[in-house]
C-alpha cells in the first residue's frame, strides 16, 4: 500500500546524499568537538523529516506533527506511538516504524565513535586499544560497528523464528530489540508472544541492548582477554544477577518469574516492552532501572551502571577518609587496575545534575500541558531516558495522539535531548553562554 511514497523517500534521499557530498569542505582543517556535536544535533532533527514522509503520505490522514512525532519517536529509539491500533496497520508501514528504530540505534554508535574526544578513558578502553581516531581509524570501527550491528540483528531474528514467533514478527522485534527501540508490529506483545519459552528467550535477547555491542566480537576475536578490556560488562553482569537475585527472592508476588524476568530486562536495557498482566506495583522500582541504563557502547539510554557506582564509590570514600583519615582509600573499578579521575568524577556528577534539571523542566511543561503530575514525571523520564511507555510504568493507556501540537515538540526535543550524551549539552552551552 503507498509504494509510491516508498519510492518518493528513496529518491529524495538520494538527492540530499549527493547534494551534501557534493558540498562538503575539502579542508583538511581538524573539525572540532562543538561542529560534530552540532552535526549529530542536526542529523536528529533533519532524518526524521525524511522519515515521516511515509507517515505524512499514508492512508491514515496523519498531520506534519504527527508523522515528524512518529518519526523521531523511533528514530531515536524511544517507542511512543500516534497510532492507537497498530493491527490496522498496512505491513509495509509497520516495517517502516521497526527500520526508523533500527536505523536511528546504528546513527546513535557512530555518533557515539564521532565524539569520543569527550568521552572518558575508562570507556574508551571497551571500544577499542586506540585512543585516538584518526580518519581511517574512525571508518575502520564504523565498519565493525555496522557489521556487528547487523549480524546481531540477524542472529535475533533467526533465534525468535526457531522458538516459532511468526517470521514478520521476528524481523520486526529484532530491529527493535537491537536498537533499544519500543515499536511493537501488533498492539500488545501478549499477541506474540504465546508461551513461557517465547517470554524467557525474548527478555534474554533484550540483554543485547543492556551488554556493549563489541562484548561478543571481543570474547571471539580479541587475544588479549585480560579482566581490565572487559571492566564495564562484567560490572554490568553482577549488576544483573544481584537484581535477578533479588526480584526472584522478594518481588515475585504472582509466583510467574516469567513476566517479571521480561519487564526486568526491558527496563535494564531501556526498551520498555511489557505483557497485558504486568502488573504496575513496582513501575518505581523500574524506573529507578531505568534511568540507571546499560553499557556505553550498546543502544540502550540511562545515565549508565558504571557512572553511578563510580560517584557511589567515590562518594563513600570521602566522607570514610574524614571518620578515618589514617587510611587510604583507592577509587578503583573492581575489575580494572585504572583509577578513575577526578574529572572524570565532575563529567559524571554533572551528567546527574543535567538529568535532573531536564526531567523538572519537562515535568512542569507536560503538567502545565494538563497532564497529572504523576504522569507527567513518569513520562519525562522514560522520555529523557528513550523507554516506551507501557504498563510495566503505569503508562499503558496513555495517548500521544490527543495532546496538544506544543507538548508533542517538547517531547521530540526531549527525545532528542535524551539520545545526545548529557554532556554534550553542557559542552554546547559552554560554547555559546561562556564566550570568553
Amino acid at each position: 500500500m503507498n509504494l509510491n511514497t516508498y519510492i518518493y523517500t528513496f529518491i529524495i534521499s538520494i538527492i540530499l546524499t549527493l547534494i551534501f557530498y557534493l558540498s562538503k569542505n575539502n579542508d583538511e582543517k581538524k573539525t572540532t568537538i562543538y561542529e560534530k556535536i552540532l552535526t549529530i544535533f542536526f542529523g536528529y532533527f533533519f532524518i526524521p523529516l525524511i522519515i515521516a514522509i511515509p507517515f505524512y503520505f499514508s492512508i491514515y490522514n496523519l498531520t506534519f506533527i504527527n508523522s515528524y512525532f512518529e518519526a523521531v519517536s523511533g528514530f531515536t529509539s524511544t517507542g511512543f506511538t500516534i497510532f492507537d491500533n497498530i493491527n490496522h496497520i498496512d505491513q509495509s508501514l509497520i516495517l517502516w516504524r521497526s527500520s526508523s528504530q533500527w536505523v536511528g540505534g546504528l546513527y546513535f554508535l557512530f555518533s557515539i565513535i564521532l565524539l569520543l574526544d569527550i568521552f572518558d578513558h575508562s570507556f574508551k578502553k571497551s571500544l577499542t586499544n586506540f585512543i585516538s581516531f584518526d580518519k581511517a581509524e574512525t571508518l575502520k570501527q564504523s565498519f565493525k560497528i555496522f557489521l556487528l550491528y547487523s549480524l546481531l540483528t540477524f542472529g535475533i531474528f533467526i533465534i525468535l523464528n526457531i522458538f516459532e514467533i511468526r517470521m514478520f514478527n521476528s524481523l520486526n522485534l529484532a530491529m527493535t530489540i537491537t536498537s533499544s527501540g519500543g515499536f511493537l508490529p501488533s498492539n500488545n506483545l501478549s499477541n506474540i508472544l504465546i508461551n513461557n519459552t517465547q517470554i524467557i528467550i525474548t527478555s534474554l535477547l533484550m540483554l543485547v541492548s543492556f551488554f556493549s555491542i563489541f562484548l561478543i566480537y571481543n570474547l571471539i576475536f580479541t587475544k588479549n582477554h585480560n579482566l581490565n578490556f572487559f571492566n564495564e560488562d562484567i560490572h554490568l553482569l553482577f549488576y544483573f544477577l544481584t537484581l535477578l537475585v533479588l526480584f526472584f527472592v522478594f518481588f515475585n508476588f504472582d509466583n510467574n518469574f516469567s513476566e517479571l524476568f521480561l519487564s526486568l530486562t526491558t527496563s535494564v536495557s531501556n526498551i520498555g516492552f511489557s505483557l497485558d498482566n504486568s502488573s504496575s506495583r513496582l513501575s518505581f522500582i523500574f524506573l529507578i532501572l531505568v534511568m540507571i541504563g546499560g553499557s556505553f557502547f550498546s543502544t540502550s539510554s540511562g545515565i549508565r551502571f558504571l557512572k553511578i557506582y563510580s560517584l557511589f564509590k567515590y562518594s563513600i570514600n570521602e566522607i570514610l577518609s574524614y571518620s578515618r583519615p589514617k587510611n587510604i582509600f583507592i577509587n578503583k573499578h573492581l575489575f580494572s587496575k585504572e583509577f578513575f579521575q577526578l574529572n572524570e568524577i565532575y563529567k559524571y556528577f554533572l551528567t546527574v545534575i543535567i538529568f535532573i534539571m531536564s526531567i523538572l523542566i519537562l515535568s512542569f511543561l507536560l503538567t502545565l500541558s494538563g497532564i497529572e503530575f504523576e504522569n507527567s514525571f513518569k513520562l519525562s523520564i522514560l522520555t529523557l531516558m528513550n523507554t516506551v511507555n507501557s504498563s510495566t510504568y503505569g503508562l499503558a493507556e496513555f495517548s500521544f495522539y490527543d495532546l496538544p501540537f506544543y507538548t508533542k515538540y517538547y517531547l521530540i526535543f526531549f527525545m532528542i535531548i535524551g539520545r545526545l550524551e548529557l554532556l554534550t549539552v553542557l559542552i554546547i552551552c559552554k560554547k555559546f553562554l561562556f564566550k570568553n
